[in-house]
C-alpha cells in the first residue's frame, strides 16, 4: 500500500503541541498483528518494552493516554495496567467511548490524537484532531486520512516514535513560547525605558 503525502511539518507541529489526549487501539498498534495460539486455545501476542518509556514521557506531560480496543483477550487489559494506561476493551464503538472519555477529561476532539490501523480506527480517527495510522495499515481509508504514519510498525516501536514524536513537539513548541516571551519582555523593556528617557527629558526641558 502506498501512502499519501504527509502534512507539512510546520502543520504537524501546530497540531501535536496541541495534543492533550492520546487514545490506542491495541492489535496492530502495541502488537504487529500477529498472534499465537496454543494447543489449549490460549492466545498471547507480542509487544515492544520501548513503547513504556514512551508513554511515560506522555504521562509526564500531562497528557492523558487510553487503550480503546475491540479485543476482549485478557491480555489487553494485562498489559494495559503494566503501562498504567486505562483500557476499553470488548468495544464495538470506539468513537462513541472516544467521545464519552473527552466528555468526562473536558477535553475538545480537536485536542486528541488516535493510534490505528484498521477499518474498526476509521471513524474516531476522522473525528479527532491528529488522526495516526501505524503499518501494517489493513485499510486505504485509514492510511489517507492519517496525519502522520511512524516509520516503526506496530509492535516495533510505533508507539515509542509516536511518543518521542507528541513530547518532542511540546518542548520544542514551549521553548519557542519562551523565547517569544522572553522577546516581548525585552521590548516592553525598552519602551518604558524610553517613556521614562522622553519624561525625564521633558523634566529637564530636552
Amino acid at each position: 500500500m502506498s501512502f499519501p503525502p504527509r502534512i507539512s511539518a510546520e502543520q504537524l507541529t501546530k497540531i501535536a503541541a496541541r495534543v492533550k489526549l492520546v487514545a490506542f487501539d491495541f492489535d496492530g498498534v502495541f502488537t504487529d498483528d500477529s498472534v499465537w495460539v496454543f494447543e489449549d486455545g490460549r492466545e498471547t501476542v507480542r509487544c515492544c518494552r520501548a513503547d513504556g518509556i514512551g508513554l511515560e514521557k506522555l504521562r509526564a506531560w500531562g497528557i492523558e493516554m487510553a487503550i480503546i480496543s475491540a479485543e476482549r483477550n485478557p491480555i489487553v487489559r494485562k498489559r494495559a495496567a503494566k503501562l498504567r494506561i486505562p483500557a476499553i476493551v470488548g468495544c464495538a464503538d470506539k468513537l462513541a467511548a472516544l467521545l464519552t472519555l473527552t466528555k468526562q477529561k473536558n477535553i475538545s476532539m480537536e485536542d486528541v490524537a488516535f493510534v490505528g490501523n484498521d477499518l474498526p480506527d476509521l471513524a474516531a480517527m476522522l473525528a479527532v484532531g491528529f488522526p495516526i495510522a501505524v503499518s501494517p495499515i489493513r485499510d486505504v481509508q485509514v492510511a489517507n486520512i492519517a496525519k502522520y504514519i511512524p516509520s516503526h510498525q506496530g509492535g516495533q516501536g510505533a508507539v515509542r516514535e509516536i511518543c518521542d514524536m507528541i513530547t518532542k513537539t511540546k518542548r520544542k513548541s514551549r521553548e519557542s513560547d519562551s523565547s517569544t516571551m522572553n522577546y516581548l519582555e525585552e521590548v516592553l523593556d525598552a519602551d518604558i525605558r524610553a517613556i521614562r528617557n522622553r519624561a525625564q527629558g521633558e523634566t529637564l526641558g530636552l
